[in-house]
């Protein structure tokens, strides 16, 4: 059972917790019903209801947490609000729902948090439906229910509302409890990047010290609102930095509690026992936690310098997220000798509470911010990632560039397989910091190619076809090309570049120019005499349509608003990943299957939960067994060895045994070359063998793979993995993905890719699944047949984001 106790957050993004209703909260119950207002203990009770009696306060408090269940939200040390399901008769599907929210804090959230609790706790225990009664002018609550995302139904009887719904997710529920989500998270974290005050903790009167620089480029940066230092605030503030000893942090969360500080950057460094007590105590006071570890936070609209750098990047479109202080660091500076303007930068340290997931969620819809460049240590929870950067990359690009031993040396699948599924969920993945930055500066200042097709055109022939080769070795076709001479003016150079842009043959321009070649004494430097090609360059480039990346072979920079970069390489691998995000762009998003989430213990009550019937089996240990287990099956059937299924290729598969007699003599020689046990099936129709495999993998959560089957594929490694669930355009894309696709040819392809819906469905609904494999699935003209199934079903276990909304 999951556990039923959360940190959550309200609609402004304040922070509470819920948890399960204990007899000990009796004296909290009732200090909360005496600070209702009268229209509140009528709406809730339909009476005045002034005291509660003591026989429904023992009720109340007593519950039994199956078919009796009672939630609370406690904000510091005070509940603001209760919620409760009781089971209509025992064993019945149907219970009353109910909930009450303190007046200071009702509009904000709290109703819909405790039903999205309530409603999972339900489905826990086998209860379908809820039932509710409602008075007609309390609209508010009314509101709670309809726009939850259930299918409600509502009937008027004797002055009240009855409403009735089921508890089971929908993909409307799930879409409303995301939205509810991804607002809550990017309010928090916007009070936290534009705040209206900040307060700084721990800065020295000596002016020396990590606090006194962190208040020094606060007030240098020019910050738009109050700047306080000193403990004992007695103004409010949005952020305090937190410079102190660890031993002094408890006090400073006390006082900025006390104060009304929505949250702390802590900069100190704190070992994991004091972080646990530190998100402890600021949850506990409703407030959220950058670090502790943390660079500091920027933002350039509300000229925040909250950092540990004296100078930040220029002001610009692109947001920069990191883990790491040193690697944080290491992006500002060079984003700043590129010129590459940045709108805020994040460091969240050790990821104690506010994570990349919640700078996600804020920057989506920032409009100040256009890219997202993020350095992870880690995916943190990888399900909850993969699911946001699938919508959010939609409309920002998110680059990422992921440490090996963090983000990518625990996972079971190897490199490849991992930049695919990222790749898939509207990722680009790097490997380099200067490869984050030169695919920024390309989305940053150039529009999306519509194709493949890459120009090259140079002013050395040499450079031409090293560009060219390079295009083609990034996967990608070379439009249409030329060069010009080294000793062509700059106009000619222009005029070629001019023409590739305007060619129907390009989707876009690489321009490699290199230096004159000197016809008298050399006294001019290398970027002097590229200086007139860089300016005629300019002005072709800013009336282009196309993207146009350029490079020069000392290395200069180039015009000015143009990606300029060291080396041909570099300049073509920036330039495919924006190919390759302007392809996934056009492919459409596709559509989830209904959630059936039912409750199984095998793998085979998993598959014939999902309709995915494999086919029957039957062990034989002697000829006579054998040929007992092929009549019980019917003819024709296949005999297998039992420890080598799979492989027909080494003798160990005997197909189309119409009789007895072909049987017993398969059953001898398989016997004879590999051990008296071998499993005995009817034939299926013949079709092309394919391996689906399911992954509970720790780096990314459930993945799908699929592949061609055969050792072949198996040892050359060519199968496809796309994160779970799979939408249909997802299971269709990830038929064509393997190099072996082509095989495919002639079978149903929309069956195979039904079933890839299907598996992808079971990998994210059932919790406790560990693996599955489909080996061989024969896909055939009219459908497919699963032969063989195995997989490993562990107790369920608490998976992040597959529940109601938590921290």
């Amino acid at each position: 059972m999951r556990p039923r106790a959360a940190d959550v957050l309200l609609a402004d993004g304040t922070t509470v917790h819920l948890r399960p209703i204990d007899a000990t909260d009796a004296d909290a119950v009732v200090a909360m019903h005496g600070r209702f207002s009268e229209q509140t203990r009528y709406f809730r009770y339909f009476s005045p209801y002034p005291r509660i009696p003591a026989r429904d306060l023992d009720r109340f408090v007593n519950v039994d947490h199956v078919d009796r269940e009672a939630l609370v939200i406690a904000a510091g040390p005070d509940l603001i609000g209760v919620g409760r399901y009781e089971r209509l008769g025992p064993d019945a599907p149907d219970a009353e729902v109910a909930f009450v929210v303190e007046d200071a804090y009702q509009g904000r959230g709290v109703g819909s948090v405790l039903l999205e609790h309530l409603a999972a706790a339900a489905r826990e225990v086998g209860i379908e439906r809820f039932v509710a009664e409602v008075l007609p002018a309390n609209g508010a609550m009314l509101r709670v229910f309809t726009d939850a995302g259930y299918e409600v139904s509502r009937q008027y009887a004797d002055g009240v509302v009855h409403l009735t719904f089921p508890v089971a997710q929908t993909q409307r529920s799930l879409a409303v409890q995301w939205d509810r989500e991804h607002r809550t998270e990017a309010r928090s974290v916007a009070r936290l990047m534009r705040p209206e005050g900040v307060a700084v903790y721990g800065a020295s009167s000596s002016g020396r010290g990590v606090g006194a620089a962190a208040l020094a480029h606060l007030r240098a940066g020019g910050f738009t609102g109050p700047i306080h230092a000193g403990r004992h605030l007695t103004e409010q503030a949005d952020l305090a930095v937190v410079a102190v000893p660890p031993e002094a942090i408890g006090e400073v969360v006390a006082d900025a509690a006390a104060a009304g500080v929505h949250g702390l950057l802590v900069i100190t460094e704190l070992d994991p026992s004091q972080r646990r007590d530190l998100v402890e105590a600021t949850r506990a006071a409703g407030m959220r936690l950058v670090g502790p570890g943390s660079l500091g936070l920027a933002d350039h609209t509300v000229h925040l310098n909250a950092t540990l750098v004296p100078r930040l990047p220029a002001p610009g479109r692109v947001a920069l997220f990191s883990q790491s202080g040193t690697l944080g660091l290491h992006l500002m500076a060079e984003a700043d000798r590129r010129g590459l303007g940045m709108s805020s930068f994040a460091s969240v340290g050790r990821r104690a509470d506010v994570s990349g997931n919640d700078l996600l969620q804020f920057w989506a819809d920032d409009p100040q911010t256009d890219i997202i460049a993020m350095y992870l240590e880690s995916f943190g929870n990888p399900r909850k990632f993969a699911r946001i950067a699938r919508t959010v990359g939609r409309r920002k690009p998110i680059i990422v560039l992921a440490s090996e031993t963090g983000a990518g040396g625990s996972s079971t699948l190897d490199s490849a397989a991992l930049e695919a599924l990222r790749a898939h969920s509207g990722v680009i993945e790097v490997g380099t910091v200067s490869e984050l930055l030169d695919v920024a500066s390309v989305l940053d200042s150039q529009p999306l190619p519509v194709g493949d097709r890459i120009a090259v055109v140079s002013n050395a022939f040499a450079m031409t076809a090293l560009a060219a080769a390079r295009v083609r070795s990034a996967g990608l076709q070379v439009g249409r090309s030329g060069s010009v001479s080294t000793s062509a003016p700059p106009a000619e150079l222009a005029a070629a570049v001019r023409s590739a842009v305007e060619s129907d043959d390009a989707d876009a321009v690489v321009v490699v120019v290199t230096p004159p070649l000197p016809t008298g004494p050399l006294s001019a430097s290398e970027t002097e005499l590229l200086l007139p090609y860089m300016q005629v360059l300019a002005e072709v480039v800013q009336a282009a349509d196309k993207p146009v990346v350029v490079t020069s072979l000392p290395g200069e920079a180039g015009p000015a608003g143009v990606p300029s970069f060291r080396s041909i390489e570099e300049a073509v691998r920036a330039l495919a990943h924006a190919v390759r995000r302007a392809a996934w762009l056009r492919e459409p998003p596709g559509t989830l299957p209904t959630p059936l989430r039912p409750t199984v213990s095998s793998i085979a009550e998993a598959l014939e939960a999902y309709d995915i019937p494999v086919l029957t089996s039957y062990l034989a240990d002697s000829v006579d067994a054998a040929q007992a287990r092929a009549e019980e099956a019917g003819y024709p059937v296949a005999l297998k060895a039992a420890e080598h299924p799979q492989r027909i290729d080494l003798g160990a598969v005997r197909l189309n045994l119409g009789s007895a007699p072909l049987v017993r003599g398969a059953y001898t020689d398989l016997a004879a070359a590999f051990g008296p046990t071998v499993v005995v099936q009817k034939m299926a129709p013949p079709g092309v063998a394919c391996v689906i495999e399911v992954r509970d993998d720790p780096a990314f959560g459930p993945v799908v793979g699929f592949g061609l089957g055969g050792p072949i594929p198996e040892l050359v490694g060519d199968r496809a993995w796309r994160a779970a669930p799979l939408t249909d355009r997802d299971a269709q894309a990830l038929l064509r993905t393997p190099k072996a696709a082509p095989l495919l040819a002639g079978v149903d392809l929309a069956a195979l890719a039904e079933l890839l819906v299907r598996i992808g469905q079971l990998a994210d609904e059932v919790p406790g699944l560990r693996n599955i494999v489909l080996n061989p699935v024969l896909a055939h003209e009219k459908g497919w047949t699963a032969l063989h199934a195995a997989g490993v079903l562990d107790t369920p276990a608490d998976r992040p984001d597959s529940g109601p909304r938590r921290l």
